[in-house]
């Protein structure tokens, strides 16, 4: 019985969106920051906390050289950043994988 209840509340939730795997909003931003563009890696005062995984990623990150303005792509650059990234290996807001072809969600 304790189960049936269980597996009623985690349905309800997660037919409301609240139990989704990650963060990132269904137009690829996370708490409002587009998961696209010109991207700065730093050790302090980050917007997003990223772990990079194997499987099970949030988001499949291809970095490119230019033209970052399709969800996933990002641009590492040292200036002008349209959000800063820290990678972590525990607490993550999101994760991600590198990719070569097909980044998104």
């Amino acid at each position: 019985m304790k189960h049936l209840a269980f597996l009623s509340a985690f349905l309800l939730l997660c037919s409301h969106g609240i139990c989704h795997a990650g963060n990132i909003a269904p137009d690829c931003t996370y708490n409002g920051i587009p998961l696209h563009g010109k991207v700065k890696v730093v050790d302090n005062f980050e917007d997003i906390k990223v772990k990079v995984v194997e499987h099970f990623e949030d988001l499949k990150v291809k970095p490119v050289q230019h033209f970052a303005n399709s969800c996933g792509q990002w641009q590492f650059v040292d200036n002008f950043e349209d959000f800063k990234v820290k990678f972590v290996d525990h607490f993550e807001d999101i994760s991600i994988k590198y990719v070569d072809f097909f980044e998104g969600m």
